[in-house]
């Protein structure tokens, strides 16, 4: 029987045995302090002997001392002197087996309670002994050479306890040595990248978490220029092209054609996918065919469906499918070229009578859009350029709604920014006719033919009446325009003035597109198809990384316009107003691209000129002033 005013340990703190009632002793423990007030309060507690452990079996422990003990404070280096006589003596007789509490009192002739709750509290936080492992009271002395290993260690931990708080004082001050201090920064970056939503360090150092945040710190810091752009990885989307090669292509029946192809582009294009041709009496879009190799659910599948579409950004171009597959399957990079080709007639209205699809090989001629503006009344072209007119008023009288807004292109040489405006050639308007008419073609085909197909619509727009002149009146448009969908169902695209589309004329940067060329290749091989489940499946997951891909783009090429902002900073340029609000006006600054909000000093109205430069950028936030030039 345990004595009563014993001392001893329960749930790490000293308790007094106030009286034994059946198989329960009564015990007391300190419950609150207050170190404002210097009060203590405490607290009794019913418990089984096995519930606590003896420490000091006495009768003389008052209440007084178990205050003085609850409120015991012992600093590590404190226990260490405590202890370290005891060490010594036990170390000198090679005693290193574990000893008991009361044994280790013994030795060094310890005696009273508050002593021996002293003596134990040194012996739990002493770098000198260890408690023996589901051992409550009992301890072991390390070894000599465990002892010195242990303080190097300590030692080491100290250091980078040290160097840490170094580093977070430099980082406060925003005055990093670097590039030492790199490593430290990782958690940040991870933050601005989008990869972590927390950041320890800047925890640490009392700043607010978010990715605009961290970004800003890179840059205050130089851990990061001007020029990186974390947008890419903030969606998720890799910023290195696809590395599995495509196989060779399949040797397969092919029709062979005799008339030449024309893969009008842009003159820095390097994967070129579609070319136009009229034969006197049908229409040939023909469009790159990597769906003879990229099967379904195969690797390279599954690796485009995740990255959902090609991702252009001004300082690269991070492809869906491998760069290096690009000379088997791009279009007039070789003398034949393989395609999934569209053979269309029209009616003298330009409206689509009969569609074939055709794995073939043809001869492709490559065309910059100046080119074939230059050829445009030659004998080859001028039919095509007719049939695009014809076909753009087919449109146009179903209700179809062309935009002409400024558009530039924004491209980064070794950090430098260089922006220019699109000038928009008839070639490019025959290029776009003719893809609509592919994909109109293809829609009515798989309609036709009951093929699980990617249809692409949009609903009906509400159009004002009265639409002003300029770029008011386009911008007035544009926000007329609603969302595109993505779907399994064939449906109206009112946009276009098309009763159904697809896109199937990029497979080679579009998923969506490829995903439609594997069911019309499967259709023509009498394979079996994908059912509408897959169908439903693998649209909604390539359309919803498309649409990280474009949000992407959108973001990187507003944060390289605030960075060439940076790198020119006596840049002017014009303003056009696109619409009032109260005192403030909605303007696009052409030569940018770029939608800003004004406060004229003077009166305004629609489709006025405003010179503006460009006042406070937040390259994190991607935010800027433009001021009006006084």
């Amino acid at each position: 029987m345990i004595k009563l005013n014993s001392l001893v340990l329960y749930k790490g703190q000293p308790a007094l045995v106030l009286e034994l009632i059946g198989e329960k002793y009564t015990i007391e423990f300190c419950s609150t302090t207050s170190a404002k007030n210097k009060k203590i309060s405490f607290d009794t507690q019913r418990v089984r002997e096995k519930d606590f452990t003896l420490l000091l079996d006495s009768e003389t422990v008052s209440k007084g001392q178990l205050s003085e003990m609850a409120t015991l404070n012992l600093e590590p280096t404190q226990g260490d002197d405590i202890v370290h006589p005891l060490y010594e003596l036990l170390i000198e007789a090679g005693l290193l087996d574990p000893m008991d509490f009361n044994e280790l009192m013994d030795f060094k002739g310890i005696e009273g309670a508050i002593d021996c709750w002293r003596f134990y509290k040194a012996l739990e936080i002493s770098s000198y002994f260890f408690r023996v492992p589901g051992e409550s009271l009992k301890f072991q002395p390390y070894s000599v050479e465990k002892l010195e290993e242990l303080r190097q260690k300590n030692e080491a931990k100290l250091k980078e306890q040290e160097n840490r708080q170094g580093f977070i004082l430099r980082l406060k001050q925003k005055k990093l040595s670097l590039p030492e201090d790199l490593q430290q920064m990782q958690d940040v970056e991870a933050l601005a990248l989008g990869k972590s939503d927390k950041s320890k360090t800047m925890k640490e150092c009392g700043f607010s978490e978010s990715p605009e945040k961290a970004h800003k710190l890179l840059l205050d810091t130089g851990v990061w220029s001007i020029c990186r752009n974390p947008h890419p990885s903030r969606f998720d989307l890799s910023i290195h092209s696809s590395t599995e090669r495509l196989a060779s292509p399949p040797q397969e029946e092919r029709v062979k054609l005799n008339h030449v192809a024309y893969a009008i582009d842009n003159a820095w294009s390097t994967d070129p996918d579609d070319a136009i041709a009229f034969d006197g009496e049908w229409v040939w879009i023909h469009v790159a065919d990597p769906a003879s190799s990229v099967l379904p659910d195969s690797l390279i599948d599954i690796s485009a469906r995740n990255r959902g579409a090609t991702l252009y950004l001004p300082e690269d171009t991070v492809r869906m499918l491998a760069e290096d597959s690009l000379e088997d399957y791009a279009l007039g990079l070789t003398k034949e070229s393989r395609a999934l080709s569209f053979k269309i007639k029209l009616d003298q209205d330009g409206s689509i009578l009969e569609t074939y699809v055709l794995k073939t090989l043809v001869n492709v001629q490559r065309l910059t859009y100046e080119e074939a503006d230059e050829k445009k009344d030659s004998e080859e072209l001028a039919p095509m350029f007719q049939i695009a007119r014809r076909n753009e008023e087919r449109r146009k009288k179903a209700g179809a709604v062309f935009i002409n807004l400024p558009e530039v292109n924004i491209s980064v040489n070794n950090e430098i920014v260089t922006i220019q405006n699109v000038t928009h050639l008839e070639s490019s308007a025959v290029v776009r006719e003719f893809m609509l008419l592919a994909g109109e073609a293809a829609a009515k085909f798989a309609f036709k033919n009951a093929i699980p197909f990617p249809f692409v619509g949009q609903e009906s727009l509400a159009i004002p009446k009265e639409i002003p002149e300029g770029l008011a009146g386009q911008y007035r448009l544009r926000r007329c325009m609603r969302s595109r969908s993505v779907g399994i169902t064939p449906m109206q695209h009112a946009g276009l003035g098309l009763g159904m589309y697809s896109q199937v004329t990029s497979p080679l940067r579009r998923y969506g597109d490829l995903v439609a060329h594997q069911q019309l290749r499967a259709f023509i091989n009498k394979s079996p198809l994908l059912n509408k489940d897959q169908m439903l499946e693998r649209v909604a997951a390539g359309d919803a990384a498309a649409v990280a891909a474009t949000r992407a783009e959108r973001q990187s090429r507003l944060h390289w316009t605030l960075v060439y902002l940076l790198q020119n900073k006596d840049w002017q340029g014009e303003a056009v107003v696109l619409e009032e609000k109260g005192k403030q006006a909605v303007c696009l600054i052409p030569s940018l691209g770029l939608e800003t909000i004004l406060i004229p000093s003077n009166s305004f109205k629609i489709n006025d000129k405003i010179i503006v430069k460009s006042g406070n950028i937040n390259i994190p936030a991607l935010t800027v002033n433009f001021i009006p030039v006084e």
